[in-house]
């Protein structure tokens, strides 16, 4: 149903409240457009790691780069360009192992460069698939389930202190 309404000399045209569907012509792919390097820390629940071998999977497992970890904790590799995100980074303590014992970080952002892999990460991405597939959405929500924030401090009703520096000011 469509009103017309007449106010002084001008004409205004409403459309009723019904929303109307958003039709996308296509979905937009996240990849990389030139090589990108990805680092950070690898720490298990025993501390920082100081061998093993790092791999870029894509959502079906195939291998897309590896690096040999072999003197400490901290890990440097190269995407190729033209990867498609979402990837996976996977940390094995060996070249035998399996993937029960490999530990994981959900990569969604072609901005992002900086990927620490811990049993943290690991849930956060094995709870995010879950919950329907690798996706900022799903990477958030499970972020927010695996946090160690109280709950009475997630909001600001719960806030015992200033408001004024929550958030870091008036907002």
């Amino acid at each position: 149903m469509v009103c017309l309404f007449g106010v002084g000399g001008w004409t205004l045209t409403a459309c009723d409240s019904k929303p109307q569907p958003v039709v996308s012509s296509k979905t937009s792919v996240a990849k990389y457009e030139k090589i990108k390097t990805l680092q950070g820390l690898i720490i298990n629940d025993d501390g920082p790691v100081k061998t093993g071998i790092v791999k870029v999977l894509t959502e079906a497992g195939q291998v897309v780069a590896q690096i040999e970890v072999t003197d400490g904790p901290h890990y440097s590799l190269k995407v190729p360009a033209g990867t498609v995100l979402p990837i996976l980074l996977a940390y094995y303590p060996s070249a035998d192992a399996g993937d029960e014992q490999r530990m994981l970080a959900a990569v969604v952002h072609t901005g992002a460069s900086k990927f620490d892999i811990n049993p943290l990460s690991t849930r956060i991405a094995v709870q995010a698939k879950a919950m329907g597939g690798y996706t900022h959405k799903n990477l958030v929500r499970a972020a927010e389930n695996n946090g160690t924030v109280p709950a009475a401090n997630k909001t600001t009703a719960g806030f015992r202190g200033d408001p004024t520096t929550q958030y870091g000011g008036w907002h």
